[in-house]
């Protein structure tokens, strides 16, 4: 059968994406990207937010109809379907349900005659493989976390964590990189937990190992990662990112800058952790660039606690800040909570929006004029080729002629607060 994919959502979505797509390959089907010549529609959703939940109902009601009038068949796939299965049943009857946990069973449901709910259970971690696009290639390397942030739905969805074990990752990585990978993104709720649940190894431990076991030229790019279990092995991924094949970059989420509110969240940290962190990374890793992402209007956040996450983005100066409106999420503490009004949310949106983009372009317009080598990794929709610097700057080249997982040296011409544009020196 012919198997069209759409999903949404984190890297983790994406690599659990792939899985699935390696795993049909392997039993005999195809993989569509026609949706009018598949046999078979699965949709891998995200429901981290409200206005996502939404984007997805309509989406899943869409070819719910869709596959209905053309004989084809829907599975709903991903955190929706773990954590909001009588929303997805409600909004599409007929279709199959597959939770993130029973994904290694995605052929069982392609090839079953009647519609399935693989819900419970817990993620094989026996199994892993890619299906590679690309010079990309997104690897899970664990399952759920170890928090329990009050705002937050995916740990309802993903659970406990559950690593898989470093041989079987190694493994993976070695035949993405046989066939073509540039670009390693090891992925998970939380990177820094990774290896908890097996007792000898962490994030630092399998870093080593894949580095040390898979010759070839790729860079590895460090998944998201808290800020409390990344300070219980900073100084393990310290000499990691000294490696030329690790990118300079982490993705550490703040949050928030206020410790009443990182409490009322259940963060384990307050923000004078937090910033010696930032602290001791940065006089470690001089180049090195750091994403964080932050939450405006949750249940607590005073005027004094917003202009406190202000204050910490102008100090702080990341490279990259996803920014989020506090949306209430179904079976979360923080539903409960007292809320603050929608239009208040929005005005501190568009005031910390502003601070952002004045941080970027004052981080990127240093790079003006000057040469960085990039390693080419995929193209944008408008056909222009996008690079990762060392420090996994992207930048963008008007060159369409380039080819993907090359590494070419570039003179920056120009930039906006969220990326670099450049030209290539032949």
């Amino acid at each position: 059968m012919k198997v069209y994919f759409e999903v949404y959502g984190c890297t983790l979505n994406k690599a659990d994406t792939s899985l699935m797509k390696s795993l049909i390959i392997k039993a005999g089907h195809e993989i569509s990207y026609n949706i009018e010549q598949a046999d078979v529609i699965v949709i891998n959703t995200c429901t981290v937010r409200k206005d996502t939940e939404e984007r997805m109902l309509r989406r899943i009601r869409y070819l719910h109809d869709y596959a209905l009038k053309n004989g084809k068949k829907l599975i709903v796939a991903g955190c929706m379907v773990s954590a909001q299965p009588y929303t997805v049943l409600k909004t599409a009857p007929l279709a199959s349900l597959l939770s993130p946990q029973n994904i290694t069973r995605i052929v069982e449901v392609i090839e079953s005659n009647n519609k399935l709910m693989l819900i419970r259970g817990e993620r094989d971690t026996n199994y892993l493989s890619i299906h590679m696009e690309g010079v990309i290639a997104a690897i899970p390397i664990a399952e759920g976390c170890l928090g329990d942030c009050s705002f937050c739905i995916v740990k309802i969805a993903r659970r406990r964590l559950m690593s898989y074990k470093p041989q079987l990752i190694i493994r993976v990585v070695r035949d993405a990189i046989a066939r073509g990978a540039k670009e390693i993104e090891l992925t998970a709720q939380d990177t820094a937990s990774y290896g908890k649940d097996l007792g000898h190894v962490r994030l630092h431990d399998l870093i080593n190992a894949i580095i040390d076991e898979v010759k070839g030229n790729y860079y590895i790019r460090i998944g998201m990662s808290n800020p409390d279990t990344l300070s219980e092995i900073l100084d393990g991924v310290l000499e990691v990112l000294r490696n030329p094949k690790v990118y300079k970059y982490l993705h550490i989420p703040l949050q928030s800058a206020d410790d009443k509110v990182l409490k009322i969240m259940k963060r384990r940290y307050t923000y004078d952790d937090f910033k010696a962190l930032i602290k001791e990374l940065r006089s470690k890793i001089p180049e090195i660039s750091i994403a964080t992402d932050i939450i405006v209007g949750h249940p607590g956040e005073d005027n004094d606690a917003f202009e406190r996450t202000v204050k910490a983005v102008k100090e702080l100066m990341f490279d990259k800040v996803h920014l989020a409106q506090y949306t209430i999420r179904p079976r979360t503490e923080a539903a409960s909570m007292p809320q603050i009004p929608e239009p208040e949310k929005k005005r501190r949106s568009i005031i910390l929006s502003k601070v952002i983009e004045e941080v970027g372009n004052t981080i990127n317009r240093e790079y003006l004029g000057k040469y960085v080598k990039v390693l080419l990794t995929h193209r944008s929709f408008r056909g222009d080729v996008i690079g990762r610097t060392v420090n996994y700057k992207p930048v963008v080249l008007r060159d369409s002629t380039l080819s993907l997982g090359s590494e070419v040296y570039v003179r920056i011409t120009d930039y906006t607060f969220f990326d670099l544009r450049g030209e290539y020196l032949e």
